[in-house]
């Protein structure tokens, strides 16, 4: 009988070819490199390059469009509104604006792959086993992660009951601006109570006070070492092809 730690390994989700079965600190080193490189182009062909191989690679995700859509929404607004901006009051014209879009959702996307594909649990002991992150803010990765869930079915909860009470918009808009911000100063309040209560118990349980051993073992295998290669590759072509086209344009030149 061995007398060395307790290690369960958590079997992969999907299969090697999708990017749940990749280690989650390798997503998010990937995800990184991707918006830092992409920081220096402000033109459109760079990120357009970027963004649409990430897009090839949303397939592999594992996930359905429907839930894709809707948490890449906030994101598409950005990116429309920033182009909007930029367009009226930039001085790049409507290229710039078009660039200034398409390099925010080539940042965006990369981040929101590696953290939909991820296991909550999966990204903890990614963090800090391979990451080295100190195990207080992985602990409060892991549960903001956890809470997003319970956080949408207080959502639906805090509408049910609103309209339980006849507390309906009806077709005034200015009631549903009204109405909405009412509710989301409700789950404010209740997610303050939750964070609180949930901070309270892990410091009970002496969560980042020292060591802890790890039930799972974080792996490192050799697709997400070719998932961080791959994107050293991306960013040299795209930086190359721009460069190469004479559409390269640099923020700071």
């Amino acid at each position: 009988m061995s007398d060395g730690p307790l290690t369960l390994d958590r079997p992969r989700t999907g299969s090697g070819y999708r990017l749940t079965g990749l280690n989650p600190a390798a997503k998010l080193i990937a995800a990184l490199v991707l918006g830092i490189g992409l920081i220096p182009a402000v033109d459109v062909v760079t990120g357009g390059i970027v963004l649409v191989a990430v897009l090839l690679c949303v397939p592999f995700s594992g996930v359905d469009r429907r839930t894709l859509l809707l948490l890449a929404g906030p994101f598409l607004l950005m990116g429309l509104s920033s182009a909007a901006v930029n367009h009226l009051y930039g001085d790049q014209g409507l290229e710039g604006a078009i660039g200034v879009a398409v390099r925010l959702l080539a940042i965006a996307l990369p981040g929101l792959l590696a953290a939909i594909t991820s296991d909550p649990t999966d990204m903890a002991d990614g963090l800090v086993q391979r990451l080295k992150v100190p195990e207080r803010p992985a602990m409060g990765v892991l549960a903001a992660l956890r809470l997003i869930p319970l956080l949408a079915d207080q959502w639906r909860t805090i509408t049910l009951a609103r309209r339980a009470r006849g507390l309906d918009s009806g077709y005034n808009p200015l009631n549903v601006v009204r109405l909405f911000f009412g509710r989301l100063f409700a789950l404010l309040v209740r997610s303050i109570r939750i964070g609180t209560l949930l901070a309270t118990a892990m410091d009970a349980r002496a969560f980042g006070t020292g060591p802890r051993s790890h039930a799972r073992v974080s792996r490192w295998r050799t697709a997400d070492t070719l998932l961080l290669v791959g994107t050293v590759l991306l960013l040299v072509i795209a930086y190359a092809t721009s460069a190469g086209l004479g559409t390269l344009v640099l923020l700071f030149a």
